[in-house]
C-alpha cells in the first residue's frame, strides 16, 4: 500500500512539473513574439495600418474634390494614367494607377516629378505611397503599373474644388551610362524639381 502512494507522489509531481514548464515556456513565447515581430517588421505594419486607419477616420463626407490626372514622358517613355479623374472626400484614402512602359531596346532609369495645380493644393495633397519616391529601372520592352496611394488634406480651402496632378517622367538613360551624363540629367530634374509648384517635400516628394 505504501510502495502504491509513493508510485502516486510520484507521478503526481511530474504531472505538476509539466504544468509549470509549459506555463513557463508559454510566458517566455510572449517577449520572444514580439522580438520577432519587431525583427521581422509586423510591428511597424501595425503602426502604418494604425495610422492609415486614423487618417480615413476623418473623411468629410460633406464634401467632393475632383483630382485630375496629367502625364508627361521625356524620352522614348509611354506614360499614361489609367483614370483621368477621381472624385473624392477630403481625408479619403484613395489609389490611381499610372502605367510606363520602356519603349526602348535596353534598360533605362527613369524619375518622375509631380507638380499641382492650383499652386497651394500642394501642401494638402498627401502621397502614401508613390513610385516618384525613388528612381524606377525598366527593362528593355518592360511594362510596369504603379500605384499612387494618396489623400487630400480636410484642411483643403473651401474654394479649391479641383486639383491637378502632373507628373513628368524623365528618362534617365542606361543603368550603365556615363556618370558625367547622368550627373547632368540628375542636375537637370533637381532643378525642375524645385521649380515644380510644391512638389519634392515631406511625403509629396
Amino acid at each position: 500500500m505504501g510502495g502504491l502512494r509513493r508510485i502516486n507522489v510520484r507521478t503526481l509531481s511530474k504531472l505538476l512539473l509539466m504544468v509549470a514548464v509549459m506555463f513557463g515556456f508559454g510566458y517566455a513565447m510572449v517577449p520572444f513574439y514580439r522580438a520577432f515581430c519587431e525583427l521581422v517588421g509586423i510591428n511597424q505594419l501595425g503602426d502604418r495600418a494604425s495610422e492609415i486607419t486614423a487618417r480615413n477616420s476623418q473623411v468629410d463626407e460633406s464634401r467632393t474634390i475632383t483630382v485630375e490626372f496629367d502625364a508627361n514622358a521625356h524620352g522614348p517613355l509611354r506614360f499614361k494614367p489609367a483614370k483621368s479623374s477621381l472624385t473624392v472626400h477630403p481625408g479619403q484614402i484613395a489609389t490611381i494607377e499610372y502605367e510606363v512602359a520602356n519603349q526602348q531596346g535596353h534598360e533605362v532609369r527613369a524619375q518622375a516629378i509631380p507638380s499641382y495645380a492650383p499652386a497651394q493644393a500642394a501642401s494638402y495633397f498627401k502621397k502614401i505611397e508613390c513610385f516618384c519616391f525613388t528612381q524606377q529601372t525598366l527593362k528593355a520592352g518592360e511594362a510596369k503599373e504603379f500605384p499612387v496611394v494618396f489623400v487630400v488634406d480636410p484642411k483643403l480651402p473651401k474654394d479649391v474644388n479641383t486639383i491637378t496632378l502632373s507628373y513628368t517622367f524623365f528618362d534617365l538613360g542606361e543603368k550603365n551610362a556615363d556618370p558625367r551624363t547622368d550627373a547632368s540629367k540628375a542636375t537637370q530634374v533637381g532643378g525642375l524639381n524645385a521649380g515644380a509648384t510644391g512638389g519634392g517635400k515631406g511625403t509629396n516628394g
